[in-house]
Formats: structure tokens, sequence, C-alpha cells
């Protein structure tokens, strides 16, 4: 079981060992990071409770009452879209006994009550009644306006909305930062923006969740060996990767590698449609973009943001790794589309992210293989002490007159894992935001 009561002295050293634990100038890190309790408990106080994580899209609660239920960190909460139209986030916990007060995944609501006591709070998480209110008269110090369910804050960038129980933490904005312009290319190459097609998958593995984050944000090293039999029965062969024309490119931790093909991730997903409709696209694309941006639409390429939301341009499919224990994640799958895209070609993303990134698709299941053995094998104490590898590309930092943040040559790179550790390692060493770096 996870010990999640670290006390202060405990953080404090700790956190003194950060820069052991991650060489992000070397490439080394410290195998126990993915499996010692106490360092996971200090990860959901440092990284999960104070950065800004994914909970919801717009499209996913169009009408006021609609509500979905997820988790930051390990905190359960609640999402919904309040009487005020706004997007709200709170702790689905009752601030009497401490209850689950939600448990459907999504639905509509006018409140949601606690089924322990019948405390009862609005869209909002505000309490608007409890049972029996006469049995609080007289001395009391019951005072409504103080047992709402907690609050975080919200913040939304092109109708993707984020999450963040720290008060002090930047905004949005300056927590993307230059990467902005790169989720511009998945979420703004068509005036209508994006949404996601209803329904979600959710599935177990028995890994750390920095493991896949690590290989969506910059990993591509690992695809012509680990897919190669499901690329050649696609393909009949291994797809091309130029070195000249791809990159690895991050900003505060967050990354994209990418290549400039356009379609090569979109190919695999074996929908003559959906290849028509992007070629059919490519100039609008291209206008509302620029040249290099249009190119990464539906390229082969991957991406990550700090800490736990990944996705895959092309595939559009969207997902989290949400840690349930430093050896085990729930991975929250979703896919989507361009709003104005036809009809027609939500069965055919659908059934295409099925095929490749579902619980039984080709892509999904080498991985997950892989990423439980990385999570399983480091349990050997002699394991834990050898460090890990990721020095590739140490000498590939490029300046590049259009690409924004840090760019590094070729998608086949460490670049981006690096810069991944190292965001993670400024948070676990920080004691407040204002000791954070931006990178």
């Amino acid at each position: 079981m996870t010990n999640l009561s670290t006390k202060t002295d405990d953080k404090a050293e700790l956190a003194s060992k950060v820069n052991d634990w991650v060489d992000a100038e070397e490439g080394y890190i410290d195998r126990r990071i993915f499996w010692d309790d106490a360092i996971y408990s200090l990860e959901l106080e440092r990284v999960f409770a104070r950065c800004w994580i994914f909970v919801a899209h717009d499209s996913q609660l169009p009408e006021v009452g609609d509500f979905l239920t997820t988790t930051i960190g390990e905190d359960a909460v609640i999402v919904s879209r309040g009487e005020d139209g706004k997007i709200h986030t709170f702790l689905n916990s009752c601030s009497h006994r401490g209850n689950r007060v939600c448990f459907a995944e999504v639905g509509k609501a006018r409140r949601f009550t606690c089924n322990f006591h019948g405390w009862s709070y609005g869209l909002d998480g505000s309490l608007k009644s409890v049972s029996r209110p006469k049995s609080y008269d007289g001395k009391s110090n019951f005072d409504k306006s103080r047992l709402g369910l907690h609050q975080a804050r919200v913040e939304s960038y092109k109708g993707m909305h984020f999450a963040c129980f720290d008060p002090d933490a930047p905004s949005l904005e300056e927590y993307l930062g230059d990467f902005r312009w790169y989720l511009d290319v998945i979420l703004d190459n068509d005036e209508g923006g994006i949404e996601f097609i209803d329904g979600n998958i959710k599935s177990r593995l028995k890994c750390n969740w920095k493991f896949p984050a690590e290989n969506f944000v910059g990993d591509s090293y690992h695809a012509p060996w680990t897919h190669s039999s499901a690329l050649i029965a696609m393909f009949g062969k291994q797809p091309t990767m130029r070195p000249d024309r791809s990159y690895h490119a991050n900003a505060n931790g967050h990354g994209w590698e990418f290549g400039l093909d356009f379609i090569g991730n979109a190919a695999t997903l074996n929908s003559p449609q959906i290849l028509e409709y992007l070629r059919e696209h490519e100039a609008k694309f291209a206008e509302r973009l620029g040249k290099v941006r249009s190119r990464m639409v539906a390229s082969l390429s991957s991406a990550n943001v700090f800490p736990n939301l990944s996705f895959l341009a092309g595939h559009n499919t969207f997902r989290t790794w949400n840690p349930k224990g430093p050896r085990e994640t729930e991975l929250h799958t979703w896919v989507f589309l361009n709003a104005n895209a036809p009809e027609e070609l939500k069965k055919e993303y659908r059934r295409g992210v099925m095929l490749t990134f579902s619980p039984a698709g080709v892509f999904e299941m080498d991985d997950g293989e892989n990423f439980e053995n990385c999570t399983a094998v480091n349990a050997g104490v002699v394991t834990r002490r050898q460090k890990l590898h990721a020095g590739m590309g140490l000498d590939s930092r490029i300046e590049h007159e259009e690409l924004k943040g840090n760019v590094h040559q070729s998608q086949i790179n460490e670049a981006n894992q690096r810069a991944f550790y190292q965001r993670w390692a400024d948070l676990m060493n920080a004691e407040t935001w204002a000791d954070v770096p931006v990178r």
C-alpha cells in the first residue's frame, strides 16, 4: 500500500536528492523514481496537486448540468458546467464525512447529493442544503458558505479545460508557453476547432505513469522495432523517417516529436476516407497554420502535455495517464476530429483508434507490455541501483527560423524525454512555484 503521508522533514530530505535522480545534462535517470512509495507520495503533492491537469473538452459538457468525473493525481473530482455557463472542477468528496458524492462517470444533474447524510451541492460545488437542517440550530459553527466542495482553478485553451489546485501556479497560458503554437496544429487547423466523439475507453496498466508519458513525449526510437510486425502488416515495409526533416521540440516539459510527412500517422488508420479528407484540406491547413505546421497535422509523431496528457496527431486520440500508485496507471482514451468534418468520419476515426491505440489495438498492446515490464523489473534491489540512460542526441539542439521552443534535430532522439524529466525534477525540488524555472 502506498504511504501518502510524507512528513515535512522527509519531504526536504527527498527533495534534496532530486538532482541525484535526474541528470538531464548527461541523460541519466534513477530507476527508483518509478518504484519508490515515498517519491510517489511527494510526486502527488508537487506535480499533480499543483500542475494544470486536463479534465475535459468543451464538447463533452455542452449544456448546463452536464458533468463527468475523473481524477487529478489520486484526488477524485467532478467537472461540471454550472448555471453560470462556466466549467467548474471540485473534489468529489463530501465536506461532512468525506464520502464520494457522485458515482456516475458522466451524466446530467441539477445537484450532487451525498448518499450518506444527504448533503447536497450545486453545479459549482457550493453547499446548497443538508438533511434535517434544524439539527444545526443553536450553538453550532455550521456555515454553508465554508462547506462547499473544494474548488480547483479552471482555465481553458481552445476548448481544452485544465484544472489546478495550487492558487500560486502560473496561468495556463504561461504554463503551456511556446507549446501552444504546437497545440494549434490539432486544435486550430480548422475554424470550427475540434470535438470529442462520445464515449471513452478506460483501462489499467501495471506500470508507473511516467513510462507511457515519456514514451509519447518523444520516443519514436521504439516504433520501427517494437511495432515492426504491425507496420509491415499495414505498409509492407517500415516507414522512412528523415532525420533532416524531423524534430524534437519542447517547452516547460511539454514535448512533440514529429516528421513533416503530413499523413504518416493517419495512414495507419487504414481509412481511405480519412486520407481523402486530409488531402482535400491540405491547402486550407497551410493557409491557417503556415506550411511547416500544416505538414504536422497527421504526420508520424507523438506528444505529451506535462505531466500526463498525451496525444497522437493523425490518429486523433487524446489520452491521460492517471496514477494509481507508483506501479499502476489508469488510461483514459478519447477520439477527436475537426468539428466541421463530415459526420461519417466519426466512425472512421473511432474504428481506426480501436485498430491501433485501444487496449486491443495493434500498437497499444506492444506498448503496454513494454511499459509494464519496465516497471516490474525495477522491483529488484540491485536493479534499482542502476541508472537508466537517455543520452541520445545530447548535441542535437538547433536554431530553427520557424519552429518555437527548444528544438532538436531528428525525431529519433531523447531530447524531449530529458526535458520531461528535468521538468519533473524542477517541480519535485521546488517548495513553491516561484522556485520552478521556466525552460
